[in-house]
């Protein structure tokens, strides 16, 4: 145990991306923890180190990422975490029309033009021998694989909502700023949105042209800016659940915050910020959802999704208008074949569980439809 514990200290997400981004974080955190020093001390010198090859990439690459256009417009993917985005995301990927942001991208948004050879060998090999699987379940991680490009976001800028895992004191504060995009100056939410279109001009790249398909959760709660940047996006939105949902976003707070936090919170602490979060979140999202266009948003169930998965990819296709359907077809029956024995995690729902989704999410059994329960 305290061998990987130590090791862990010497892995975060935040390792390979932007010096002045960590930099900038670590000023206004509020101060870390004497235990986290080492952690801290880590990614300073990652990214210290890997700051020579962002800026080669940059006078190499640089014009050719500005003139990249970014067209038709991106299908986005949002709904909170752990409602099944990942398993959404990785059947669109089968589609061989479309492309997303990578692994590595995601890893190294710097340099993941210059880095495409002997880097790429390296990160490729350490997730293979490190990180053969999501930490949280079970879904394999491939260095080309499709990845939520929030973990670009969180390499390039300090906009991301996936610092409130190295942040947790700052967590309520950095949700508002960088999710609903409260409290944030024009000039920040301008940088934000550079860093994400060179993000997607790069992807773009790298998936010769194609369209892109992103999963992006904490889009939920940015649906104006991301419409400012792609008024004629394509949008899926999908729900869970609340218990399931609460029961395992709990489970991911539990394996990624020790593995990423660089300051301590009382265990009561995370039930609040997930209560919080997902009610901010959903609210967002569904008070801005009649700003994009009709005929650009389907909203999926994820049980539906589970029990019938190609009569929905179909519906999806049909609802947004996509092309291809008949095409992708054979490769989502191959995906869906390999991943048959997928076995999820289950979760004890207790009388504690459902007294606290009810009494703080209760907008979301009417707004999504499903059965309320009572605690026994």
């Amino acid at each position: 145990m305290a061998d990987r514990q130590s090791a862990s200290m010497f892995e975060h997400p935040l390792a390979m991306g932007s010096l002045r981004s960590w930099l900038r974080l670590l000023w206004r955190s509020g101060g870390i923890d004497a235990r986290y020093l080492p952690r801290v001390l880590f990614v300073t010198l990652t990214t210290l180190l890997t700051g020579s090859v962002r800026l080669y990439e940059r006078l190499r690459y640089g014009r050719v990422v500005r003139e990249t256009r970014i067209r038709p417009s991106p299908v986005f993917i949002v709904g909170h975490w752990r409602t099944g985005t990942t398993h959404l995301h990785l059947l669109l990927c089968q589609d061989p029309q479309l492309g997303f942001v990578s692994m590595f991208q995601a890893l190294a948004p710097g340099f993941c033009l210059v880095g495409q050879g002997f880097i790429k060998k390296i990160v490729a090999y350490w997730l293979e021998k490190s990180h053969p699987t999501r930490l949280i379940d079970n879904v394999p991680l491939r260095i080309d694989a499709p990845q939520e490009d929030e973990f670009a976001l969180a390499n390039a800028t300090p906009y991301s909502f996936l610092h409130v895992f190295s942040f947790p004191r700052q967590a309520a504060d950095l949700f508002a700023r960088t999710t609903l995009f409260r409290g944030i100056s024009p000039e920040d939410r301008a940088e934000w949105a550079a860093r994400y279109l060179e993000i997607l001009r790069k992807a773009t790249l790298l998936a010769d042209g194609k369209r892109l398909v992103l999963k992006n959760p904490a889009h939920s709660g940015r649906l104006r800016a991301i419409l400012e940047l792609f008024p004629e996006a394509k949008f899926i939105h999908i729900c869970r659940n609340p218990y399931d949902l609460f029961l395992s976003t709990r489970r991911l707070w539990e394996i990624v915050l020790p593995r990423s936090q660089v300051q301590t919170i009382a265990p009561g602490e995370v039930d609040r910020l997930i209560l919080q979060f997902y009610a901010q979140l959903m609210q967002q999202y569904l008070a801005d959802r009649s700003l994009i266009p009709a005929g650009n948003l389907v909203e999926v169930r994820f049980e539906d999704l589970e029990a019938d998965p190609l009569a929905e990819m179909r519906r999806i296709y049909e609802t947004l208008g996509l092309p291809g359907f008949a095409a992708a077809e054979p490769a989502l029956r191959t995906y869906l074949a390999s991943v048959a024995d997928y076995h999820k995690n289950h979760y004890e729902l207790t009388a504690d569980v459902i007294e606290l989704v009810n009494q703080h999410w209760s907008f979301a059994f009417e707004a999504w439809g499903y059965p309320r329960l009572e605690p026994a």
